[in-house]
């Protein structure tokens, strides 16, 4: 009998991020083996052989320890290196070199905006390790290892049980990998496996905590079931998918049996759309813990701890709000902005430009000050012809933002703000700045692409127009409004596109009626 439960999802991640330093976390062994043949930047102290003696990689340590400032950690005073042991093929001293009771980072969190709500996701804890070798597989049924990645730089990041929806893991994790991209310690791409999760979720009824429900924290002391963790999610739509499935099949169990799955164990995620078993989830003594004894501790004197702090560059949500609140950008523009750090940057050098063409146009006020007054038209000026119209241009001539200065993107916008140039000429114009270099401004001259600013011969090609076209014209007067665009567009054909489209379309609505 099938008996409908309200259940709450319980979720948590456990993200590992490769640091991309040169050399490995113990060797000096180049970090970059997944662009060279197999077995080829090996040594002996990352293949595990005896006798051989780690020796910590202090930039992986510094990035580790500005990474967990930048998700507002603890940096505790001292940390260590322990040996958690395991066999498997791809590990060749039978242990990992991680670090158990004492992390480099604790109790942090990081936030995201979900559907417009802000969610605080809080981290229990950061810390680093090497990473293993890679196996390959044939379809001969065969397999390989690489120990080209074995021996790399990993940050894990452990999240407390916080995340109440797939949605919300996704948007975490797309957050997580920007902030690792703003600070320079990786390239976090999912793809390459820069950045891997593992999903933890349990489910659990309603009635079995006394506080309201989603998105409750979990407190201590309260009731917890045995939780799957969910491998192989190498994409952010993966873990997404993964979460869904597991949700709707761990719900299943709940009302068929009345109770959660008996044991926790570990499920692999399958592109058919499916978790697979894998096996029974170890528990952290399986591992068996204890310090590695090649490595002295840690010792994080405040002072350096405050100097990394200082250096922390401005992070994406830092960022968005200040688009927002200092040029009046919308959120949906500031968060596409976001996206890309070198994008931002070009948009924030346009805006400076920009408020330099402004101040020398001779339109009263400051440059500030006519920001100010204008806000809302030229935060939609900049985002739209910089989001939309010279990207679309620059992936359409197979270009980059390099290609373009900030200062010749400003003197257009400002040309289209000052109606010196209509949009459609304004385009053309921007096509010729990407493969001539020359001004806009040098363009529209030499090119006659200017925009009509006397009304009075604007008036008399309307005139004609008007004339010229009885049969539209009385249809127009007779209802049939789309028409005007035909009307619209004859005189946009006499005045070869110098014409305002807007002013075209207004001055012919009066003139008929």
């Amino acid at each position: 009998m099938t008996v409908r439960m309200k259940l709450e999802n319980i979720i948590g991640l456990e993200i590992h991020v490769q640091l991309k330093t040169k050399s490995k976390m113990f060797c000096s062994c180049s970090n970059k083996g997944e662009d060279l043949p197999p077995n080829t930047t090996v040594c002996p102290v990352c293949l595990g052989h005896p006798g051989t003696l780690p020796v910590p990689n202090e930039q992986a340590i510094e990035w580790s320890v500005k990474s967990a400032l930048a998700l507002n950690c603890e940096i505790p005073r001292h940390s260590k290196f322990d040996r958690k042991h395991y066999f498997y093929p791809d590990l060749p001293k039978a242990y990992q070199i991680s670090q158990y009771d004492e992390p480099i980072g604790i109790n942090g969190y990081l936030e995201i905006i979900l559907n417009g709500e802000k969610r605080k996701i809080r981290i229990h804890r950061l810390h680093l390790e090497e990473d293993a070798a890679k196996l390959l597989h044939n379809d001969k049924g065969e397999s390989f290892v690489d120990f080209n990645r074995g021996g790399t730089p990993l940050m894990e990041i452990v999240t407390e049980p916080d995340i109440r929806t797939p949605e919300e893991a996704g948007e975490f994790l797309r957050e997580l990998r920007l902030s690792m991209r703003y600070l320079g310690v990786s390239e976090a791409d999912m793809e390459k496996g820069h950045l891997r999760c593992d999903a933890n979720i349990s489910m659990r009824p309603m009635s079995s905590h006394d506080h309201p429900p989603t998105p409750s924290l979990v407190k201590e002391g309260e009731v917890l079931y045995p939780k799957t963790e969910i491998k192989n999610l190498n994409s952010f739509k993966a873990a997404e998918r993964a979460l869904a499935y597991e949700i709707m099949r761990q719900t299943k169990v709940w009302e068929e049996t009345g109770q959660a799955p008996e044991v926790q164990g570990t499920r692999g995620w399958d592109e058919s759309g499916k978790t697979i078993v894998q096996r029974i989830k170890e528990e952290a003594n399986d591992y068996r813990y204890f310090p590695e004894p090649d490595i002295p501790e840690l010792d994080f004197s405040p002072d350096w701890v405050e100097k990394i702090k200082a250096e922390l560059p401005e992070l994406p949500a830092a960022l968005r709000q200040r688009f927002i609140k200092q040029y009046g950008f919308n959120s949906i523009d500031a968060k596409i902005i976001s996206q890309d750090k070198a994008l931002a940057s070009f948009v924030e050098k346009v805006v400076s430009e920009l408020l330099g063409w402004l101040e020398s146009s001779g339109e009263e006020g400051s440059a500030e000050e006519i920001w100010e007054k204008n806000k809302a038209k030229l935060s939609k000026l900049v985002a739209g012809w910089v989001l939309s119209k010279l990207l679309g241009a620059l992936n359409k001539a197979s270009r980059t933002l390099s290609d373009i200065t900030p200062e010749n993107m400003a003197e257009l916008i400002t040309l289209v703000y000052q109606s010196k140039v209509n949009s459609t000429n304004a385009a053309a114009i921007l096509s010729e700045v990407l493969s001539s270099g020359e001004s806009p401004t040098e363009i529209m001259e030499s090119k006659d692409l200017g925009q009509m600013l006397g009304q009075e011969g604007l008036e008399g090609i309307i005139d004609k127009i008007i004339a010229d076209n009885p049969k539209q014209v009385e249809q127009y007067r007779s209802g049939k409004e789309a028409v005007l665009q035909y009307l619209v567009g004859q005189v946009m054909k006499q005045t070869h596109g110098k014409a305002d489209a807007a002013a075209v379309q207004e001055l012919l609505k009066n003139k008929l009626g």
